[in-house]
């Protein structure tokens, strides 16, 4: 099965200048990469909620959240400016850079994850923490969600289904269906927690010891799941109970975008043994990292030397430090919180007027249209998802699709949206599914 809002070659006609580079590209960068829209987008520059493309055309940006301070920040950019015409090492010297961010990171998170490690990727954060648990409790279980994506690493694929078929999950892997409360019959609380127990029990039985339970916070690949909260303490008891650790994934739902939170896991009234980080957190500076219970961390530290070459460095903290001013002197969670329900009410006006929608569901910038053949069966429309997702582009507004059925529109704009910015995006999510 192709993958969903992708160009294919061939299919429709490009610009000379636009053919020419999709032919370098397959040239040099070989088969494997993708370009998203079915007619693929050449862009020349960012600012803020906007991207650019060669004509000098403007695209509403309310996808992308890994600018989630809007693109080319100019805070973000002088830091990095500045820092780089000054220093840029590694962690192996000392520089109190490091220890100001990892400060001020650490504070925004609960007492007992006292102890930061960086990364630059969320692939990697992700390979780290899976590194930490296996030594921490001699397992090598891994309990994700069914249609989970947490990174690229050998190790971290073997337990992201939504790659597809093609990469093959690892025999310690066990699924359990997402907690989707449109599709869930009862309590969702229990289902999942129930889920959970039968995957320790599997793993147990085939002769294997959990290592640790992995969610994203907001269940982002599964479908963007927002509602209910606080329903993740059962299944993070039952992975305690059974020796393993509880890894909150915020590479997508971190740093505010919940907008009564900092971190999506806060939603959940639970204390993860560690949190991983990425994405936002340099706003298009590579960074990550690995937020961890201090006694999670004490045997790997003490027998395994852990090295990243340009983990850490001084220009990516510097970006770093400046994403967390920027969301403190801007009131960027709470913009989050206000934009992000203007938007949500504003989707489910649309939703009213549209059989198509079968549920709408948000928290802060981070929103949900799920689109089905019809309310009754609830049986998810990819097709016109796809052609929503296209029109929409075609419209001058960028967003793509999540979920199994790659029926859900996903909705994750730049922290920066405006109310402005917001009835923009409804007025042409309207027009495409009008347009059906």
């Amino acid at each position: 099965m192709t993958m969903p809002n992708a160009f294919v070659p061939g299919s429709v006609a490009l610009s000379a200048q636009d053919e020419a580079l999709v032919a370098r590209r397959a040239k040099v960068l070989g088969p494997a990469y993708r370009l998203m829209y079915e007619e693929p987008l050449h862009f020349e520059r960012g600012e803020g909620v906007w991207l650019y493309d060669t004509e000098g055309r403007a695209f509403l940006d309310a996808y992308n959240n890994v600018a989630s301070l809007g693109h080319c920040h100019p805070h973000v950019v002088e830091a990095i400016r500045r820092q780089a015409g000054i220093l840029a090492t590694n962690t192996r010297y000392l520089h109190g850079l490091i220890l100001d961010y990892a400060e001020k990171l650490l504070a925004t998170f609960p007492d007992a994850l006292g102890h930061v490690m960086f990364a630059c990727t969320g692939s990697e954060a992700n390979d780290l923490a899976t590194r930490i648990a296996r030594t921490y409790t001699g397992g090598t279980g891994i309990i994700i969600t069914d249609f989970a994506y947490h990174g690229l690493t050998q190790a971290v694929s073997e337990y992201s289904p939504t790659l597809g078929n093609a990469v093959n999950l690892g025999s310690h892997v066990r699924r359990v269906p997402a907690p989707a409360a449109y599709r869930t019959d009862g309590d969702v609380a229990a289902t999942f927690e129930a889920g959970v127990r039968g995957a320790i029990a599997d793993l147990h039985r085939h002769g294997l010891k959990p290592a640790m339970l992995i969610v994203d916070s907001l269940f982002t690949s599964d479908g963007i799941l927002t509602e209910p909260t606080a329903f993740l303490k059962g299944a993070v008891d039952a992975i305690h109970e059974a020796g393993g650790l509880f890894v909150a994934d915020e590479v997508q739902p971190g740093f505010g975008r919940t907008g009564d939170t900092m971190w999506g896991f806060q939603r959940h009234g639970v204390v993860p043994d560690m949190v991983t980080l990425g994405k936002p957190m340099g706003n298009g500076q590579p960074i990550s990292g690995v937020v961890i219970r201090p006694d999670v961390v004490d045997s790997f530290g003490r027998n395994a030397r852990y090295f990243n070459t340009f983990a850490g460095n001084a220009v990516s903290c510097a970006a770093a430090l400046a994403v967390l001013e920027v969301i403190e002197r801007e009131g960027l969670m709470a913009n989050a919180r206000d934009v992000g329900a203007y938007l949500l009410a504003g989707l489910r006006r649309v939703g009213e007027r549209h059989e198509a929608v079968g549920d709408v569901r948000g928290a802060g910038l981070f929103s949900a249209v799920e689109i089905v053949t019809d309310r009754a069966s609830r049986r998810p429309d990819r097709d016109l998802t796809t052609r929503v997702v296209n029109r929409m582009r075609q419209d001058g507004v960028l967003i793509s699709v999540c979920g199994p059925g790659y029926n859900i529109l996903k909705i994750r704009p730049p922290l920066v949206f405006t109310r402005q910015n917001a009835d923009t995006f409804v007025e042409v999510l309207d027009r495409a599914l009008a347009a059906r």
